[in-house]
């Protein structure tokens, strides 16, 4: 009876121990199947493309693709901005005489900073490109925006605004002595340097008539016989952003606050301030910019007139600027 007993108890730790190693092989098994199927996955992963592999290549080039239809629609607007751009100063402000608008500062590029924030992306240097066009573009349709607002504020009074825009000479031609003192840098024949002329030197003789070149009202006059500045001179509000200077004068036949008309006699040549022979020194001011009033004398002479005065012009010097 107790060998049977002892018997008994080695067999149940027999099937005990093979219990446990089966349990042992199949955990075993189960690990090294784990552990294949893992170095497989990253195997295959590493040389072929998994379906979430061909999902994100598929948003990547979605991505690109995106970036490249918004960059052609920018460059396209850029265009179609530039033509209307190219109307607006050859087409609609000759019409009104007008000179064209700048903005200062309105293309100095921003700082490099602005864009650092997507440094070191995959897509960094596309979408720095593309940001650089739309900031361009902004600027730019803000300055048209502007260039068009002020048309359409000289649209609304055109005929106000044609008798007020200083478009003719402010002398007889005829009664000139000599050659046109040509506007912007000249080399000043006393100082030796060049220095900027903000207007025209039209020669004549002391009590030449002057006239006003477009209608406005006289903002300032100033009668001074020293051998300063500009001496007797008037200053001619027209409107519309433009000014006129008419200085070195001998005789003045208008006030301050009074109503002038284009051609209206305003004075007499004369050789008053920092002149060294009678001539007239003649300005035409654009929105507080010194422009050259050549461009203003007859807007409808041929082309062989312009050629003529132009051949007119030198740089005389009847100043002792």
């Amino acid at each position: 009876m107790g060998r049977f007993s002892i018997n008994k108890e080695s067999q149940n730790e027999v099937r005990s121990l093979i219990h446990r190693l089966r349990t042992y092989r199949l955990v075993r098994n189960l690990l090294i199947g784990f552990i294949l199927v893992t170095i497989c996955n990253l195997l295959f992963s590493s040389l072929f493309y998994t379906p979430k592999m061909f999902s994100l290549a598929d948003e990547k080039r979605e991505l690109k693709l995106k970036y490249e239809i918004l960059q052609n629609r920018i460059r396209s607007s850029q265009r179609q901005l530039e033509e209307i751009r190219h109307r607006d100063n050859y087409v609609y402000r000759p019409l009104f005489s007008s000179d064209t608008l700048t903005i200062e500062g309105i293309y100095d590029p921003y700082e490099a900073a602005k864009y650092a924030s997507i440094e070191g992306e995959e897509f960094a240097p596309m979408v720095t490109g593309i940001w650089h066009e739309m900031d361009q573009l902004a600027r730019s349709l803000y300055l048209e925006s502007k260039s068009l607002d002020e048309l359409q504020v000289l649209s609304k009074d055109k005929e106000k605004f044609s008798t007020a825009i200083p478009a003719i000479w402010p002398i007889d031609r005829a009664k000139m002595r000599n050659k046109i003192g040509a506007f912007g840098y000249r080399n000043h024949p006393i100082f030796r340097r060049w220095k900027f002329h903000s207007g025209v030197d039209l020669p004549g003789r002391i009590g030449d008539p002057v006239y006003a070149t477009g209608d406005g009202v006289v903002e300032e006059v100033e009668r001074s016989r020293a051998r300063l500045g500009y001496g007797t001179q008037i200053l001619i509000n027209h409107g519309f952003g433009y000014k006129t200077r008419y200085a070195h004068l001998n005789k003045l036949h208008v006030a301050k606050g009074d109503t002038i008309k284009r051609g209206q006699l305003i004075a007499d040549m004369g050789n008053t301030g920092q002149s060294t022979s009678p001539h007239l020194h003649y300005e035409v001011i654009y929105n507080r910019t010194h422009v050259n009033p050549i461009n203003y004398f007859d807007k409808n002479m041929s082309a062989d007139a312009y050629k003529s005065l132009m051949n007119q012009i030198q740089e005389a010097n009847y100043e002792r600027e």
